[in-house]
């Protein structure tokens, strides 16, 4: 049975297609840039021979419609293709950011469905819209699938009272859903199952760091999530690429009240102009480490409030389990990053957690321990596959 993945950003779309039970992927593909001048494609495929052949393309991709057609069209090339009909593929999987307190598994999408996911904009607007319009295009090109949305918010949906309640007026709760849903659940799961099979311990307490452009973490116990850095929407927690992360609320009132700030201009602020970017002037990791080593003090802070943010909340979700059996990094600055670990991790000795910085340092595929000998917590290195976990989700779903 053919799986196909889609992840579908606002400006961008990634897809892997699966012939399940296996997990390695037939095809991969990145579409970027879309709607914009010089969209770009890259597609790699397996051949007969089992090596993985790639191409590149730079060209204008008007819309998702166009940029799924593309990878469409590659999934059928007489070349590199690895069907011959859009009707070989039984299950359309999609990523969907935000399902509130209504979809807490993996759904079938139906009319209702797309109706309430629409209906949800209001709390993810930068990433439900896109999901729900790769859901749309994805019904004309592969009519025969079904089409099965997995919600990164489902993962935290174990989350307890205590954890995902305000201390707000309950009205607020009940009649608003004003309340933490956490994010990231998908890349979450996976790494948190892959470390509990690692350990050989289903019943395993793991911390997951996830650091990307957005970043968040969650604590698990036995593979359920009992408690996570973002909240109500994706900008608590963390410092991230552009987001403020963890800020005084007094601050808002202070910007309005004093400084003329509209709300339109605040929230753009926290969301699009802070995080990284508003302390160096740069959202990528790799351009501060540049900024460091050349000495500037602007991105020495940045990675001293990076890390520190991870330290606390290591911290605080050590106590909120009782210990772990394992801290988990991952996501492209968490998996690729030696200073934020190393910075994270430091001076946590009594905890039990130290790490080998000969192997924190070292760069390698797959799995890896950066623990040093005799530490108590297990520091790994995880790669996380959203796509993967999503393919696992349908199966479960649709029973293969």
């Amino acid at each position: 049975m053919h799986i196909f993945v889609i992840n579908s950003g606002s400006s961008s779309l990634k897809y892997q297609l699966f012939q399940w039970p296996h997990e390695q992927p037939l095809c991969r593909g990145l579409i970027e840039r879309i709607g914009q001048a010089e969209g770009q494609l890259t597609h790699s495929a397996l051949g007969p021979d089992g090596q993985e052949r790639t191409l590149t393309r730079t060209e204008p991709i008007a819309d998702h419609r166009a940029g799924l057609q593309q990878a469409l069209d590659l999934l059928m090339d007489p070349e590199i293709g690895v069907i011959q009909s859009p009707n070989e593929v039984a299950v359309v999987g999609h990523r969907a950011v935000h399902g509130g307190e209504e979809f807490r598994e993996p759904t079938l999408v139906t009319a209702a469905v797309k109706a309430k996911i629409r209906e949800l904009f209001a709390l993810a607007p930068l990433h439900n819209p896109a999901n729900l319009l790769g859901m749309e295009v994805a019904e004309q090109l592969f009519p025969q699938a079904r089409q099965v949305a997995v919600f990164d918010t489902a993962f935290h949906s174990t989350l307890p009272p205590r954890a995902y309640r305000f201390a707000l007026p309950e009205r607020l709760y009940t009649e608003h859903g004003l309340r933490a849903y956490g994010f990231h659940g998908t890349s979450h799961k996976f790494v948190c199952d892959e470390a509990r099979r690692h350990l050989g311990r289903p019943e395993a307490r793991v911390i997951t760091v996830h650091l990307g452009n957005g970043c968040s973490m969650a604590a698990t116990e036995a593979g359920r999530s009992v408690d996570t850095s973002m909240g109500f929407g994706p900008m608590n927690g963390l410092v991230m690429g552009t987001r403020a992360g963890d800020t005084d609320q007094a601050v808002i009132f202070h910007l309005v009240e004093q400084l003329g700030y509209s709300l339109a201009q605040v929230k753009e602020l926290l969301n699009k102009e802070s995080g990284m970017l508003g302390l160096t002037g740069h959202t990528d990791m790799r351009d501060v480490t540049r900024q460091l080593e050349a000495g500037d003090a602007r991105a020495r802070l940045a990675y001293d409030l990076y890390a520190y943010r991870i330290k606390k909340y290591l911290g605080a979700f050590l106590a909120a389990l009782n210990g772990a059996e394992a801290i988990v990094f991952t996501g492209g600055v968490g998996e690729n990053d030696a200073r934020v670990r190393r910075l994270a991790c430091e001076n946590l000795d009594f905890l039990g957690i130290r790490l080998d910085e000969e192997q924190n340092q070292r760069r390698a595929p797959g799995l890896r321990d950066l623990s040093a000998p005799g530490a108590r917590v297990p520091v790994l290195v995880i790669p996380t596959n959203e796509e993967l976990e999503i393919a696992r989700q349908c199966a479960g779903l649709v029973g293969c």
